[in-house]
């Protein structure tokens, strides 16, 4: 075959080209006008549909923003309200000694962040599902897992969850505050920060203790209304009583007139007779309305007073109820007491039975 013909049969051969296969995936004219055609056609089918979603979307966001807006500052209003009679409260006498400024700031602002927090949270997620809801999006899922996944935190965070209420309903009625004395069963001291979780006391040696508000059983407040000064003295038992009185009475008006002592004693100071009488002693039971948490200070007054009155008209203090006092001519008890009449004769059978028996050995070593 010679060469021509060879071209020849290649050339009549089909082959694509690049051309050809170009050509052929291009989309024509009339493709795009349907393809435009039917996007118009669905956008026009279905404009409306999300014009009253994003209007609907639109309005909850919009009611959602305003009314949490508006609950902030009722909330707002309400704490300052709070503040404001606290400081009016604090112009009159006993409003002054039981309002303390500290302690009202951190309940309103511990009373306002909860009122927020919980406010927010149920504005915002009723919101967020009103949304979901107008997207078409069935929410029995979600709503089952998130029972599901409150269920388990639940018991997961049982204590966690106790320690905050217990928190919130402590503050909600001002059971103690900052700077109150409080026992609290597991730990007692003065009350530095009141959280909504723990508790924090600083106690008598100035330790911190940490008490968790869901392990606060039963609470003492030694810091609201009134406290109790009380004194014992103990005298002995042939003391005159009258004069023991007239001393106490003395000392209990004197000191009632005194600085700071008048402020500090919300009653007057009295003898309230005896507590107790023993067969070499008697107690005088003094007692007296203090300030919240002056008693220790008044009682240790009153007892220095009460001993330098006491020396000064020769009344002597017991030291304690079964204390045995002897003058210097009492002579001994034990004197007069004679020896066992059995024991007192060295040659009696009784003395002669308690000698030690020798032994045989010893008998024979002596010969």
């Amino acid at each position: 075959m010679s060469l021509p013909a060879v071209l020849l049969a290649a050339g009549s051969s089909p082959s694509p080209s690049p051309s050809e296969s170009d050509t052929a995936t291009v989309p024509t004219l009339q493709d795009a006008q349907e393809s435009a055609a039917h996007t118009a056609s669905w956008v026009e089918q279905n404009w409306s549909t999300w014009l009253a979603i994003g209007l609907k979307v639109l309005l909850v966001v919009v009611i959602a923003v305003v009314l949490r807006k508006v609950v902030l500052r009722a909330i707002t209003k309400f704490i300052d309200r709070m503040n404001r009679t606290a400081e009016s409260a604090e112009g009159t006498t006993l409003g002054g000694l039981l309002v303390n400024a500290e302690r009202r700031r951190q309940r309103s602002q511990a009373i306002g962040s909860v009122l927020r927090s919980v406010a927010s949270f149920l504005i915002l997620g009723t919101a967020a599902l009103m949304v979901l809801s107008s997207f078409q999006i069935d929410l029995a899922p979600l709503l089952a897992s998130a029972g599901v996944a409150g269920v388990a935190i639940g018991f997961g965070a049982r204590n966690l969850v106790t320690d905050f209420l217990s928190g919130v309903f402590m503050i909600l009625e001002d059971q103690y505050g900052v700077g109150d004395s409080i026992d609290s069963g597991v730990a007692s001291g003065e009350v530095v920060e009141v959280g909504l979780r723990v508790t924090k006391l600083r106690g008598a040696s100035g330790e911190i203790w940490y008490v968790r508000n869901g392990e606060i059983k039963r609470i003492g407040n030694l810091s609201q209304g009134w406290a109790t000064a009380g004194v014992d003295v103990t005298v002995r038992a042939n003391e005159d009583l009258d004069k023991v009185r007239a001393t106490l009475d003395e000392v209990a008006e004197k000191m009632t007139k005194e600085e700071p002592w008048n402020e500090v004693l919300w009653s007057p100071i009295e003898v309230l007779g005896l507590d107790s009488v023993l067969i070499d002693s008697m107690v005088v039971r003094v007692s007296a309305k203090t300030m919240p948490g002056k008693a220790l200070t008044v009682e240790r007054e009153l007892r220095w007073r009460i001993k330098r009155a006491f020396d000064a008209a020769h009344i002597r203090i017991v030291g304690g109820e079964t204390a045995v006092l002897l003058d210097e001519e009492t002579p001994d008890r034990t004197a007069g007491v004679a020896a066992p009449a059995v024991f007192a004769d060295s040659d009696s059978p009784q003395v002669a039975a308690t000698a030690p028996i020798a032994s045989p050995r010893s008998a024979t070593a002596g010969k």
